[in-house]
C-alpha cells in the first residue's frame, strides 16, 4: 500500500507546548472566550510574543487540529502496516484511538466545538485527513466481514469512534487501565454487529 503523507510540519516542542496550552484553553472555554494573552500566559510568554510562534488564534487552531489529524492518520497507518492480521490490525487501531481519546480528551471537545473557526483550506485538508484515516480502518473491516458493504463499515467507524471518544465525558470514574479495556471491549463487541447483516 502507498502512503500519501500531507506536507503538514511536526511542531517545535515550543510550538507543541503552546498547542497544547491552548487546547487545553480553548477546551475550556471555547475559542472565541480565550484571549491570546491567555494562551501566551499559560506558556510563559505575553500574548503579543506569540506572535512570532503563529500569525493568530487560527492559525493556531487550523495547525492544532491538522497537527492532530495527520497524527491519528499515520499512526493508523502505521499500525496496520505491522500488524500480522485484519483481526490484529483493529485491535492495533481501537487501541491507537483509545489511548488518544484518554490522553487528549481537549483536542476532541475542541474538535468537535471549534472546526468551523478553521479557515476552509485547512478545514479541507483536515477532512481529508480523517477520511483517509477512517479508509484504514474500513480497509481493515472489510477483510473481516467481507459481506458488509462499505457504507455499512464507515457508519460502524465512526459509530465506534463516538464510543471511544466520549472520553471527556465518560474518562474519570476508572484507573485509565480499567476505562482502556472497557473501551476495548465494548468497541469490539459494537463492530462484531457487523456480521448480523439483515
Amino acid at each position: 500500500m502507498t502512503v500519501m503523507r500531507s506536507p503538514t510540519r511536526v511542531p517545535s516542542p515550543r510550538r507543541r507546548e503552546i498547542l497544547d496550552a491552548a487546547a487545553a484553553l480553548f477546551a475550556a472555554r471555547g475559542f472565541h472566550g480565550t484571549p491570546i494573552e491567555e494562551i501566551g500566559g499559560a506558556v510563559g510568554i505575553s500574548g503579543p510574543a506569540l506572535y512570532r510562534h503563529f500569525s493568530g488564534k487560527e492559525s493556531l487552531l487550523s495547525e492544532m487540529l491538522l497537527d492532530v489529524s495527520q497524527r491519528l492518520r499515520d499512526a493508523g497507518v502505521e499500525r496496520v502496516t505491522r500488524a500480522g492480521s485484519a483481526a490484529e490490525a483493529l485491535d492495533a487501531l481501537i487501541s491507537g484511538q483509545i489511548d488518544f481519546a484518554l490522553d487528549h480528551p481537549a483536542l476532541i471537545t475542541v474538535h468537535d466545538r471549534e472546526l468551523g473557526n478553521v479557515p476552509e483550506p485547512a478545514r479541507r485538508q483536515i477532512r481529508r485527513l480523517q477520511r483517509l484515516y477512517v479508509e484504514e480502518w474500513v480497509t481493515v473491516l472489510t477483510e473481516m466481514y467481507p459481506d458488509a458493504p462499505p457504507p455499512r463499515l464507515r457508519a460502524a467507524t465512526h459509530a465506534v469512534f463516538g464510543l471511544l471518544n466520549s472520553t471527556p465525558h465518560s474518562a474519570g470514574e476508572l484507573p485509565r487501565e480499567a476505562m482502556a479495556a472497557l473501551l476495548h471491549g465494548m468497541a469490539r463487541a459494537a463492530l462484531g454487529g457487523l456480521v448480523n447483516l439483515d
